[in-house]
């Protein structure tokens, strides 16, 4: 092949095409998190015949829309899969519980040459990183370099920039999440904390664009669409500033507005990379490729009715029989709950899972579950006993890869974004809880600092190790943090986004000239 020809197909999945042999990138094609997540556009469609014997085989992370293990059963197990560094087997023990066991066992950000074709794979490690890791990969052959960034945030991108420059860069701009949408926030509210995370959202990928300067952009890996009826209303129809699932259309005009070189892809669409040129080809003529964003709700109406069938038997599954629910969530949870001191003290108090019949009290202080008694709450999750059933029937020790990400369920918190809790919900197994712990102990380097505006700084961000000196502004006396929109007081310290981030800060400016923020 004398040119790097990349197929897209469908939300972060790739087939890449190089001198040196084919890479598949995560291919998701079943719908994920309990039927609530669908591709979009449709990828259904596509004939996978050419994309299912790769040489290579590269799943990002455990994501359930990036790690499809109903396709995956299609894909030839002589492939190789390129391993992220990450610190916890769980990827590879799941890659392998689908037979595939050849792996290129990559260092994080260290080239690998593999006769023609040279990958480069930067692994992010932190608790809150994807199901405990995620990464992104570069793939360059004699032709072209391709930066496949999926979903991943790199803290310190200068890592990814040293190897470029890169003629095409992969991204997501629109983020898996439920915040505001799933909390029991006044409409304004949720209308007000939506746009900014929105905006927030694209605005990151955009920073994340200017950084790696590639001569062309394709914007990928989100959002999804949801089918089911309960969450109908969370698809950006009419392009609206509150939606957190913006479209691709969406962010391509605000890179054009930057005049960033940014193209429209959609599955089956072929991307051909040579000496900086990319000639792009769409599998319908131009006005059958953009009727996914057209006329969405039309689009999406024939999408559900195709798919009614699939979602009802979806639904049927979520229990097969009655469970005592709170007697195997105690006998489940308790003994993690013993190992866990950093992650019970970062929450300190009471998380309610309410379900239809019973609600079910973790106290993070005794270390015990029990029926609820009308304890103060610090978080509360009104969910669907058959779902709850449905995760301890799958044994499912990642709730956040599963429940949470579904948006099936109405929560409630009490003060700012506890990541603690989050991190214990995709933590439900002795060795991932271990992993955590382990890593809580270590997390706080405030060896590294740096200076701005009068200020000495940490320079690692306490959430996920991130740049700050890269990242980080301040306004009024305090610091923002760009990668997942967290704030510190300057003065204090103390985080305003989440309890127990605390940021190393000291004022070094002239107090003869300046008055120190306040």
């Amino acid at each position: 092949m004398s040119r790097m020809r990349v197929t897209f197909l469908g939300h972060a999945g790739l087939f890449v095409e190089t001198r040196g042999g084919s890479v598949l990138c995560d291919p998701w094609f079943t719908p994920a998190y309990f039927g609530s997540w669908f591709p979009f556009p449709r990828n259904d469609r596509l004939e996978t015949r050419a994309f299912v014997s790769p040489d290579y085989l590269y799943v990002s992370h455990l994501h359930r829309d990036h790690f499809d293990p109903d396709f995956l059963q299609h894909v030839d197990r002589r492939a190789r899969v390129l391993l992220p560094e990450f610190h916890v087997p769980f990827l590879e023990d799941g890659l392998r519980a689908l037979g595939f066991d050849e792996f290129v066992r990559t260092r994080h950000a260290t080239p690998v040459d593999l006769d023609g074709l040279e990958v480069t794979v930067f692994a992010m490690t932190a608790p809150a990183d994807g199901p405990l890791g995620d990464s992104a990969i570069v793939i360059a052959d004699s032709s072209a370099r391709l930066l496949n960034q999926n979903d991943a945030r790199p803290g310190d991108p200068a890592e990814i920039e040293a190897l470029g420059p890169f003629d095409a860069h992969f991204l997501q701009f629109s983020g898996a999440s439920w915040f505001p949408v799933a909390y029991d926030f006044s409409e304004a509210e949720r209308s007000r904390l939506a746009t900014e995370k929105r905006r927030n959202g694209m605005d990151r990928a955009e920073r994340y664009v200017a950084m790696m300067r590639a001569k062309h952009v394709f914007p990928t890996a989100g959002p999804p669409c949801f089918l089911d009826g309960d969450l109908w209303s969370l698809n950006d129809f009419d392009r609206d500033d509150d939606n957190i699932f913006p479209d691709q259309t969406v962010f391509l005009d605000q890179l054009h507005a930057g005049g960033v070189d940014a193209h429209l892809v959609v599955p089956g669409t072929e991307v051909q990379l040579d000496g900086g040129t990319a000639t792009v080809t769409h599998p319908l003529p131009d006005a059958d490729v953009t009727e996914p964003f057209r006329d969405k709700r039309a689009y999406l109406q024939q999408y559900r009715s195709d798919w009614k069938p699939w979602l009802d038997a979806e639904r049927e599954s979520w229990a097969h029989r009655e469970h005592d629910v709170l007697a195997e969530l105690r006998a489940w949870f308790e003994p993690l709950l013993a190992d866990a001191p950093l992650t019970r003290s970062g929450i300190g108090g009471n998380v309610l899972l309410h379900l239809d019949d019973i609600a079910i009290v973790i106290d993070f202080v005794s270390g015990e579950v029990h029926e609820w008694n009308g304890e103060e709450l610090v978080y509360r999750l009104d969910v669907d006993r058959a779902l709850v059933e449905a995760c301890i029937e799958r044994s499912l020790d990642d709730w956040v890869n599963s429940l949470l990400l579904s948006c099936r369920f109405r929560a409630h918190r009490r003060g700012p974004f506890n990541e603690y809790v989050h991190t214990f919900f995709k933590s439900l197994s002795p060795e991932r809880m271990a992993y955590v712990e382990t890593c809580y102990r270590e997390r706080l380097r405030r060896d590294e600092t740096f200076e701005r505006d009068g200020w000495r700084l940490q320079r690692r961000c306490p959430h996920r190790q991130a740049d700050l000196s890269r990242f980080g502004t301040i306004d009024d006396g305090r610091l923002h943090c760009s990668v997942h929109d967290w704030q510190w007081d300057l003065v204090t310290g103390r985080c305003l986004t989440s309890d127990g981030h605390e940021l190393h800060c000291e004022w070094v400016g002239d107090v003869e000239r300046d008055v120190r923020p306040r």
